[in-house]
């Protein structure tokens, strides 16, 4: 069973961190690190090979623990942890915070120790929230990438350019699964509404949109498609495949919204039932560390939550000066829990109101 405390904070953590940690040799479920056969790791689809080339195999490499990585989206691996109660043993669950408050109100992860993680003392302030049991990897910033040769820098800055004209049918934007279509929700409620949780409005908005809208996307292979055709001029978008986008294509930019912008996590949750709990904390620990942080952003564009590692200027630029601190520049974060409390009824609204016919 979860443990129902959340998190420990950061301060606990640095206190106990030079004490509690030696190769997480303790006698938690799971047994000694060295006797992990195989530490097996959920993760996105979306930049896997990044991952395992920047991340994974150093770690391997550096513990002698082998480790082994499945991928899917957000919803299919929550939906498979939990129907299944984790038989496959899932150790370790990179997962966007919505989701892993999900899985966290249905029980389906542990309380993560945050002492046994020294390198939580280097994380920036904005990623240590303790609603959710397990740390903050990485972030995601919403915003819309466009075309430069089909839209301009002002128009892309306002969520109005979905409602414009002259791109309709045109555009893209995300179905409620993908990890942009909470954001998006959000971003439209504080934009033209009350707030990120004002959903009526942003429903009704979408659905005035839906007629211009050629895609309402749940993978963003479909947006790069889409992009790279021409098809598409603009989407809400990630910053994540936003920056893969743009590194392959010049004539695409990404923008950062003048309101309504916010940000993803994604975690780092250990499932109940994990069969190697020590290696799955040397895990994260290790993913938390500047090293892996850094050679995560420069494999795959994970903008790092780790306050030791520097930043290209190309990169703060391309996201309007967002990072490294995003919330310095007018994002905002969601509350996950109550976000994922109310997600089934905010599904099935989008499912009837803004993609049914």
């Amino acid at each position: 069973m979860a443990r129902s405390k959340p998190m420990v904070m950061i301060a606990a953590a640095v206190a106990a961190a030079g004490l509690a940690f030696t190769g997480c040799s303790s006698a938690a479920p799971g047994g000694d690190a060295s006797t992990a056969k195989t530490l097996k790791i959920s993760t996105f689809s979306f930049g896997v090979e990044g991952f395992t080339e920047a991340v994974v195999k150093p770690f391997e490499a550096k513990t002698g623990i082998k480790v082994e990585v499945v991928t899917g989206k957000n919803a299919e691996r929550l939906n498979e942890l939990k129907a299944t109660e984790n038989s496959a043993g899932v150790d370790v669950m990179l997962i966007t915070d919505n989701f892993a408050a999900q899985g966290q109100t249905d029980k389906l992860f542990e309380q993560i120790d945050a002492a046994k993680l020294p390198a939580l003392a280097d994380v920036a302030d904005f990623a240590k929230g303790t609603d959710l049991y397990g740390p903050a990897t990485t972030y995601q910033l919403n915003g819309i990438v466009y075309d430069t040769r089909k839209v301009n820098a002002k128009q892309a800055k306002s969520w109005d350019l979905f409602g414009e004209s002259s791109v309709a049918g045109k555009v893209a934007l995300p179905d409620i699964s993908a990890t942009s279509g909470q954001l998006t929700v959000s971003g439209l409620g504080t934009t033209y509404g009350s707030g990120p949780f004002d959903y009526d409005t942003a429903i009704s908005t979408l659905a005035k949109w839906k007629p211009s809208v050629l895609k309402f996307y749940a993978s963003t292979t479909e947006v790069s498609n889409l992009m790279t055709q021409g098809e598409i001029v603009a989407a809400a978008s990630i910053s994540g495949f936003a920056a893969d986008l743009i590194s392959k294509d010049s004539n695409f930019a990404f923008a950062v919204p003048e309101k309504g912008a916010y940000l993803a996590t994604n975690r780092a949750m250990i499932p109940v039932g994990a069969q190697h709990t020590d290696a799955a904390y040397q895990f994260i620990d290790y993913l938390l560390g500047a090293d892996a942080q850094a050679a995560a952003l420069k494999g795959y564009n994970d903008l790092p939550v780790n306050t030791k590692v520097t930043v290209p200027e190309s990169m703060t630029k391309m996201l309007g000066g967002a990072v490294p601190d995003p919330t310095k520049a007018g994002y905002g974060t969601i509350d996950a829990v109550k976000a994922a409390s109310e997600f089934s009824t905010l599904a099935d609204r989008f499912a009837r109101e803004v993609t049914g016919n």
